[in-house]
């Protein structure tokens, strides 16, 4: 019955436009009672995306029983359940995606639906890498590249009327993700490296290339960093030993 009833107003949103289109119309179309449209779909634009409830759900269950040695492979393969749920019906997909460009209201529709994808992948992402500071900022901006980088590669497919696979726009899109984001060596939940030890020595004089000598006593700056130490944390400590000496 959802099927049936989401294939009426999709035709009669066509025929007739979405803005002229009523639930008496669909339900009149579907051949069932206002009631049972309602049972569905809480309105109208809810009947232009059927089927992303059940696409949700099926992200939520594969996050649940994904790995946890790669969380954002995980989410970025997530995402393609949403790709293959698209490229499914290409005609339909095409056509929906057409529609919503003509109906502001359906964009707007579309942008709450999208968000909820992002929450969701965000979510799994807090799980491994915490839930407040970092991790939780972390989570929040790889959740939103998956998501814009997903949406690229989808909407280029689209715009071309459906044609050729989708998967090799969003593969691409996706593997830029995963290069930035996805490296094992990064730490789930980002720590702030050590301090660099700094010391200041005694040096010689320094020589002058083309003959004679530069003299006067001299100092070396010597400093010990972990690697990956931020350039700025770096000068911060070269500065304040010099100055303390």
């Amino acid at each position: 019955m959802r099927e049936v009833l989401a294939q009426a107003a999709f035709q009669l949103f066509l025929e007739r436009g979405f803005e002229r289109t009523t639930v008496d119309d669909i339900v009149a179309r579907a051949g069932v009672g206002r009631r049972s449209f309602f049972r569905y779909f809480p309105s109208k634009e809810d009947a232009v995306f059927p089927d992303h409830e059940r696409c949700l759900a099926e992200m939520t269950e594969f996050l649940a029983a994904a790995d946890d040695g790669d969380p954002v492979g995980a989410v970025s393969d997530a995402a393609r359940i949403v790709l293959r749920m698209y490229a499914a019906n290409p005609e339909f997909s095409v056509q929906r995606y057409r529609l919503t460009r003509e109906v502001p209201g359906l964009r707007t529709y579309e942008l709450s639906v999208v968000r909820r994808y992002e929450q969701t992948l965000a979510g799994h992402l807090r799980s491994r890498f915490g839930a407040d500071g970092d991790g939780a900022l972390r989570a929040e901006v790889i959740a939103a590249s998956v998501v814009a980088a997903h949406n690229n590669g989808l909407r280029l497919w689209l715009r071309s009327g459906g044609e050729g696979d989708p998967e090799v726009a969003v593969d691409h899109a996706l593997a830029m993700v995963r290069e930035v984001w996805g490296r094992r060596d990064v730490p789930a939940t980002p720590t702030a490296p050590a301090a660099p030890e700094v010391s200041v020595v005694p040096a010689a004089p320094l020589a002058v290339s083309g003959g004679g000598g530069g003299g006067g006593d001299g100092e070396v700056v010597v400093m010990v960093a972990r690697k990956g130490t931020p350039m700025w944390r770096v000068v911060q400590q070269i500065e304040s030993a010099v100055g303390e000496n």
